[in-house]
This record gives structure tokens, C-alpha cells and sequence, in this order.
């Protein structure tokens, strides 16, 4: 069987199809969420969107009441898992096409969701699509399911499994090629700060600090504002000269407005990125604050000042990667005083005694730590049929060796008692995901539903 040739003569339907997706901003608004939609509209109008190609091209269809849906394709007891996510993080501000103007240039699509998620949906989508259009025979069912809170809380999944059956085995077509079976866990904590008793007559008083949208995002964004008759402007260009950054500095009624841009990264390595909080609050650190303040941006630089967790000392590495922290949101005004932090530790850390001793720290600068979000590590073991299926195919498409891959990132493959990552970025590729400008290169994509189609295909004939 050809399987790229199958893909090549769909790709200007393919391209259609992604080009639809890619359009709909599918950003969690809980604001505006409503019956059978919790997750806002626009992530509704997505799962429709997914639901109706699959009607349209003959799939048993279902909807689970707006947190995920599925298409279904086969017969028999078993069932193989593709579980795919249509939300997407927020596009941020610079992109050069719009985030939702899904653009071709250079060989590449351009658009929020392009790479994480929609692209690969659309490619092992269509991978199904190609087995089930050739009228191969299976002795199980295939079932693609698409979440629609995967870069929030997962609470797609965890009422879809709720209704649904567990898949016997299955993938994610969320992360990177050939395959990886080792996740690290994944924890979102709120810190909190302890109101403290103002001293009056201070120099300069923290008004609001707001930063960041996603634990799981590095913010590219913050602002201050500060009140102070001081005079701050020059001493905010030499900051700005000094660390090379990207800021304004706004003087008006007795209160400053300070700016800082940073760079957006996925937070499975916040190195990739420049924290604009960490960036801003460091402006801020030397200047005589009010003590709630200086608390809270002392705080800041201590927490996040590196991205491993060593000065919180618990850091941690294995075969899975490094402990990585990132500050993702930042919010202090006269109504909120947090921080949410993002953990992604190795499958062998003592994670337990590591958030103890973060709740210590925490509380030793005034902050009490709760847990938002926590998923442990997952692992399938290198001999499990599903992964050996999944390396026959891989080097059969590519010619390459199919090595077994440990991420720090979290999928969808680890709410399965069986499910590793597949794709669809291949080795070399830049991964751009949660950045602005986006892309997947269109090529990858048609590899990429190449090599689903025959492993759909093996893992259900």
C-alpha cells in the first residue's frame, strides 16, 4: 500500500479542511460558557466543526456534551484510541498574518493551533479518513477523540472517560515524532500572598503587577503601576539598555505605567522563552516599595529565578529531563495577590517532598501555596505492543531509526491506560508551539497522515 500517494491525492481537500479549523479561535472563555458549551462558543463552534466532517464523510459521530466528542470508524470488542485537542492557547499580540488567518507562505501554515493541535488532528484525521475510504478490513473499532480543554484543566477528558469507554491502547498526535513514552508529571499551584499590615509614608507604592494568561505559558507581557512622585524614566531606559529588553515607561497624575515584553514559550521549557513578569519585577526590586510590594516582587525574583528549580532546591533529573518551573500568571491589585506557577518533574522525582518543601519557601516569603492542577508521570514500557507497532511503522515510512522519546510537556496519551505520543513534529523540526507565528510546515503534515493511515490501519486490522 501507497499510503502517501493516498494522502497526496486528498491533500487540496485536506488543506480545505484545516484552512475551516484553523480559522475558529478556539480559546477556553469560560465567561461565556452555557449548556452543552463549557468551555466558551468559539471551542464549541471547533467541536462542531470536527463532528460535521465526520458525517460528512460517513463516521459514527457523538458529542459529549460540549467537553469532547468522537468519531468511530470499525467493528469488534477492541477499541484504538487517537486522542486529539481542539482548544488552543491564546495568539498573543505581533503575529505577521493574524493567528486566525491561516496563511501559506514558504511552505508552511501559519496559525494558531497550526502545530498544537489542529494540524495533526486534521492529519490523523485524515489518516482514518484514508483506511476507511479503502474499505480496509479491521477487526477493531477506531475511535478519534477530540477534547476541547486540553490546555487548560483537562477536564474534557476527564468527563469524557466518565461516559466512555477506555480505549485498549491508542496515541496523541500532539507532540513529537518518532515516539515517546515517558511524560513528566505535571503540576499548576496557586500562591497566594498573605496581606501584611501597610506602613504608611513609603516612597513608592505598588499599585497592580499583571502578567500572563496560561500556567503553562511563558508571558510575553507585564505591566505596573506604580504611584510615586520620583522621577523614573531614565532609570528605566538604563534598565532597559542594560538587559537589552523591550519596555515603556508612562508618567501620568502621580502614577507610572510600566510595560515589559518578553517572548512566549511553551512552558515545557521556559528557557525557550523571556518571562516579561521576571523581567519587569526586576526593575521594580531595588526601588523603596511599599511592603506588600516588595514582598511580592522579592518573591517573583526568587521563585522564578531559574527555570530548574534550584533556588527553591528541588530540583530533579532523569532520563525524562530536568524539573522545570514557570511563572505563568501574575495578578496583584487591591482584589487579588497570586502567582501560578507551572512544575513539569521527572517520572523518578520524590515530587511530594519537593512541593513540601516549595510550601515552606513559599511561606517564608508570606505566600501559601494550593494546588490548582496535578497529573503524575506516565510511561507504557518499551515492549508493549502498542509501541512496537507504532516503531515497525515509523521506520518502514521514514527509514529512520524509531528511538523511544521522554517529553516534559503533557498529552492526552497519558489519560489512557495505554497510550504513548506519536508525532506529528518530526526530529529537526522547530516546535513553535503556544508562540506567535505558529506554523507547521505543510509537508510534515502530509507525512505525518501518511504514517497514521498505516498505523491506524496495524493497530486495528
Amino acid at each position: 500500500m501507497n499510503w502517501r500517494q493516498e494522502v497526496d491525492t486528498r491533500k487540496e481537500a485536506f488543506l480545505d479542511d484545516l484552512h475551516g479549523l484553523l480559522r475558529i479561535p478556539s480559546v477556553l472563555d469560560e465567561s461565556k460558557a452555557g449548556p452543552n458549551e463549557p468551555f466558551g462558543p468559539d471551542v464549541r463552534q471547533a467541536l462542531d466543526y470536527m463532528l460535521e466532517l465526520g458525517q460528512r464523510d460517513g463516521f459514527t459521530t457523538k458529542d459529549v456534551g460540549g467537553y469532547a466528542g468522537h468519531l468511530e470508524y470499525g467493528e469488534g470488542d477492541e477499541l484504538v484510541g487517537i486522542l486529539c485537542h481542539l482548544d488552543v492557547v491564546p495568539a498573543g499580540e505581533g503575529w505577521t498574518y493574524g493567528a486566525f488567518n491561516p496563511t501559506v507562505a514558504d511552505g508552511k501554515i501559519f496559525a494558531r493551533g497550526s502545530n498544537d493541535d489542529k494540524g495533526p488532528t486534521l492529519a490523523a484525521y485524515y489518516g482514518l479518513k484514508i483506511v476507511k475510504e479503502l474499505g480496509l478490513p479491521l477487526s477493531k473499532r477506531v475511535r478519534l477523540i477530540a477534547g476541547c480543554d486540553e490546555e487548560s484543566e483537562w477536564r474534557c477528558v476527564r468527563e469524557y472517560f466518565k461516559q466512555e469507554e477506555m480505549p485498549t491502547y491508542g496515541f496523541a498526535p500532539d507532540a513529537d515524532f518518532p515516539i515517546i513514552n515517558a511524560e513528566k508529571g505535571l503540576y499548576d499551584g496557586v500562591l497566594k500572598q498573605v496581606p501584611i499590615q501597610r506602613v504608611p509614608g513609603v516612597k513608592h507604592q505598588l499599585i497592580s503587577f499583571m502578567s500572563g494568561e496560561r500556567p503553562n505559558m511563558v508571558p510575553d507581557y507585564a505591566t505596573a503601576v506604580l504611584k510615586t512622585d520620583d522621577v523614573l524614566e531614565e532609570k528605566f531606559e538604563a534598565y532597559l539598555e542594560k538587559y537589552e529588553a523591550d519596555g515603556t515607561c508612562v508618567y501620568d497624575k502621580g502614577e507610572y505605567t510600566l510595560t515589559m515584553r518578553g517572548v512566549a514559550a511553551h512552558a515545557m521549557e521556559p528557557d525557550n522563552g523571556v518571562n516579561a513578569a521576571y523581567v519587569l519585577a526586576g526593575f521594580l526590586l531595588p526601588l523603596p516599595l511599599d511592603i506588600q510590594g516588595e514582598r511580592y516582587i522579592e518573591f517573583i525574583r526568587h521563585v522564578f529565578a531559574d527555570s530548574r528549580g534550584i533556588s527553591l532546591g528541588i530540583e530533579a533529573s532523569d532520563e525524562t529531563g530536568d524539573l522545570t518551573v514557570n511563572g505563568g500568571v501574575f495578578r496583584y491589585n487591591e482584589d487579588e495577590r497570586t502567582a501560578t506557577l507551572n512544575i513539569r518533574y521527572p517520572y523518578t522525582a520524590k515530587f511530594t517532598e519537593r512541593l513540601q518543601n516549595l510550601k515552606e519557601i513559599a511561606l517564608s516569603f508570606g505566600f501559601e501555596l494550593s494546588t490548582r492542577h496535578h497529573m503524575p508521570p506516565h510511561h507504557v514500557a518499551e515492549d508493549h505492543p502498542l509501541v512496537k507497532t507504532l516503531q515497525a511503522v515509523y521506520e518502514r515510512q521514514t527509514g529512520e531509526s524509531a528511538n523511544l522519546m521522554a517529553i516534559g510537556g503533557g498529552t492526552y496519551a497519558r489519560s489512557l491506560e495505554a497510550g504513548v505520543a506519536f508525532g506529528a513534529l518530526f526530529p529537526g523540526a522547530k516546535d513553535v508551539a503556544h508562540q506567535v507565528d505558529e506554523y507547521m510546515e505543510i509537508e510534515d503534515l502530509l507525512r505525518a497522515a501518511a504514517i497514521y493511515a498505516e498505523a491506524i490501519y496495524e493497530l486495528a486490522k
